[in-house]
């Protein structure tokens, strides 16, 4: 049976069968759309705007070929690591991700050493082609997220305020009202997209842009882990809260720091 996702406090009730359609009786899942989306709304927008900044759409589209597998591979990875416990006697369970289990950290982190050492072989300024892409990546990290929403997974705990996401609990076999953590970090992401977007026309120094999303992400992502109840542990320490801290702390540290240092000629501004 089909749970209703509803939001009591402002009158809105969904009904969505995880599985949008099935080919040849195997099913695809609202959760891969809705993440391939992201992935190709990130896509066409970057081959948009290469030429304007001064990277080639040749290099955008190899990289987008080489990063997308390689990145849903770390993020799958990322996620089994913490959780083998249960994966070491669901070794087939690796390989579904139909119902979820791509943690973030690990896609960005395999992208970004995807992007150096792509960059490095193309001979291309590995800084600024992180300022470029990075606000692409928001925006499809606020798209992803409502892949989540589908699934009813990445809620927060309890809580009684107005915009309150009411779904069913299986542990507890009743309907709880929680937190749409999913929803803060998709219209957080959302809002940091057009930032960056805005910020990449004013920097003034190569990896700012990069940074300050790492910085600003981190910030979001450090509070709104503390809500979630499905969190990576680290024995008693939730693994993404700690990893956003710290790349809060050390990179809003760098993007201040570096400022007065290796400014940009103008003529790659």
């Amino acid at each position: 049976m089909i749970q209703p996702i509803t939001f009591p406090g402002l009158g809105l009730s969904f009904t969505i069968n995880p599985i949008a359609f099935s080919i040849f009786g195997m099913g695809i899942h609202w959760y891969g759309i809705i993440i391939g989306t992201g992935f190709l709304l990130a896509f066409l927008l970057a081959n948009k705007d290469s030429n304007t900044f001064g990277i080639k759409q040749n290099d955008v589209n190899d990289f987008l070929l080489v990063v997308t597998p390689l990145a849903i591979i770390g993020a799958r990875l990322y996620y089994v690591v913490f959780e083998w416990s249960y994966y070491k006697n669901n070794l087939l369970e690796v390989f579904n991700i139909h119902h979820g289990g791509l943690a973030i950290y690990g896609g960005i982190l395999t992208a970004v050493l995807t992007a150096y050492v792509f960059t490095k072989k193309r001979k291309i300024n590995t800084l600024k082609f992180f300022d470029f892409f990075i606000p692409y990546v928001a925006l499809g990290q606020a798209i992803g997220r409502w892949g989540n929403f589908v699934n009813q997974e990445a809620h927060g705990v309890e809580t009684t305020l107005p915009w309150r996401m009411e779904i069913f609990d299986p542990a507890k076999m009743q309907r709880v009202a929680v937190h749409p953590t999913f929803l803060y970090e998709s219209l957080w992401n959302l809002g940091l997209f057009f930032f960056l977007l805005w910020f990449r026309k004013k920097n003034k120094y190569e990896g700012e842009v990069f940074m300050l999303y790492l910085a600003l992400y981190g910030l979001a992502r450090f509070f709104i882990e503390g809500m979630r109840t499905d969190s990576l542990y680290i024995g008693t320490l939730r693994v993404s809260q700690m990893l956003a801290g710290l790349f809060f702390i050390v990179c809003i540290a760098l993007f201040f720091i570096r400022r007065p240092k290796n400014k940009r000629p103008e003529a790659n501004s």
